[in-house]
């Protein structure tokens, strides 16, 4: 049997194209991906901070930035991969307890995630906007 013909009878993993999506495999990509976005959101706070304490004008023009209509949605998708990412973190704590395994509890905490990220980020913001 030539290398040709066992390579051509191995069996093919799953992959993204054959592989059904479920809502849990949706939130662990999603929490990866938040995990990622925050490591960029952590430089765009350290921008500010540093803006903050090299001067009045510096910080001016940073924060004039952060506070345009593109700076906002910004800080709005990195309080969101914020928000999810700790709830992310919460599920899966409760999943370090042995909790949650189920099919039905999975998808409840999933979705659990997925809609307590939205409306804590929506009140986080309503709150900050009311107290500006």
């Amino acid at each position: 049997m030539s290398t040709a013909d066992t390579k051509a009878n191995r069996p093919l993993s799953p992959h993204i194209q054959i592989y059904h999506w479920h809502l849990t495999m949706a939130m662990s990509i999603a929490h990866r991906a938040t995990g990622i976005a925050l490591y960029a959101g952590t430089l765009l706070l350290t921008w500010w901070l540093l803006a903050a304490a090299t001067g009045k004008g510096y910080f001016k023009l940073v924060n004039g930035i952060f506070g345009s209509w593109i700076g906002l949605i910004i800080l709005f998708g990195f309080t969101w991969a914020l928000i999810h990412h700790m709830l992310g973190g919460i599920r899966h704590f409760v999943w370090d307890f042995g909790h949650g395994f189920g099919k039905p509890a999975r998808d409840q905490l999933a979705l659990a995630n997925l809609i307590g990220s939205i409306a804590i980020t929506i009140l986080v913001w309503i709150i900050g906007l009311a107290v500006r």
